[in-house]
C-alpha cells in the first residue's frame, strides 16, 4: 500500500510501478495467442481502504481459438448489470459469459483468422466494434458488405450479421464491446436472436 510521501512524482501524483506477468495460456505455455498476434494486456483499477485509487491487477492473455476454428477469443471484463456497479469486486473476466450477458455488459478481444467467416447472428445487444490491427469485411443478411481497416468503428444495433476476414495470411483483432439492449421492433415485433 503507498503512503503519503512514498514515490511521490511530478505534481504531487503517486508512482508506482507495476510488475506484468508473462501470458500463460490454458495448456500452461506462455507466449502468443492462437492467432499468431501478441497477447492481451489488462489493466484493472480499484479502490483502497482509503478510497484512494489503486491497480488491482495488471496481467496478460493470450486470446484462445473457439471450437470452430475461424476465430481467437479472450474476455477481458463483464458486467452483470447495465448500469453496472463498481462496488461488484468480482474480476469480470471470471463472469460465465457467452456472446452476451442477460442485462449486463461484455467486452473481449476477437482475433479472426486468415481465411474465415463468421455464421450469421444477431443478439441483442448494441455492439461497439474497434479494429485495432488487420481488415474485416461487414456483410448485412441482405449481402451489404463493407471492409474496416485498423482504427474502424462499427456500431453493431441488433442487426444480423457476419465477419469475414479475407486476408491469406494476416489476422484481424477486434475489440467488441456488447451492452444489452431490448430486441429491435419491426412492426411491433421482437426480432429473434440468433447465436452461433
Amino acid at each position: 500500500m503507498w503512503r503519503h510521501g512514498e514515490n511521490e512524482g511530478q505534481n504531487g501524483r503517486w508512482a508506482r510501478t507495476v510488475r506484468v506477468e508473462r501470458a500463460t495460456r490454458a495448456d500452461g505455455m506462455t507466449g502468443a495467442s492462437d492467432s499468431g498476434l501478441p497477447p492481451v494486456r489488462r489493466i484493472v483499477t480499484g479502490h483502497d481502504a482509503a478510497a484512494c485509487a489503486i491497480f488491482k491487477s495488471d496481467d496478460l492473455f493470450p486470446t484462445l481459438a473457439i471450437p470452430s476454428g475461424d476465430a481467437a477469443f479472450a474476455l477481458v471484463w463483464t458486467t452483470a448489470t447495465v448500469p453496472a456497479d463498481n462496488n461488484d469486486e468480482t474480476d469480470g473476466r471470471l463472469r460465465d459469459a457467452g456472446l452476451t450477458i442477460d442485462q449486463g455488459s461484455v467486452i473481449r478481444i476477437v482475433d479472426m483468422l486468415p481465411g474465415s467467416t463468421s455464421p450469421f447472428h444477431r443478439t441483442n445487444s448494441i455492439d461497439y466494434g474497434i479494429v485495432l490491427s488487420g481488415e474485416v469485411e461487414l456483410e448485412l443478411d441482405d449481402g451489404a458488405k463493407t471492409t474496416i481497416g485498423a482504427g474502424g468503428i462499427v456500431v453493431q444495433r441488433g442487426t444480423n450479421h457476419l465477419w469475414r476476414n479475407s486476408s491469406t495470411d494476416t489476422p484481424c483483432r477486434i475489440v467488441f464491446v456488447l451492452i444489452e439492449a431490448p430486441a429491435y421492433l419491426h412492426d411491433g415485433v421482437a426480432l429473434e436472436e440468433h447465436k452461433p
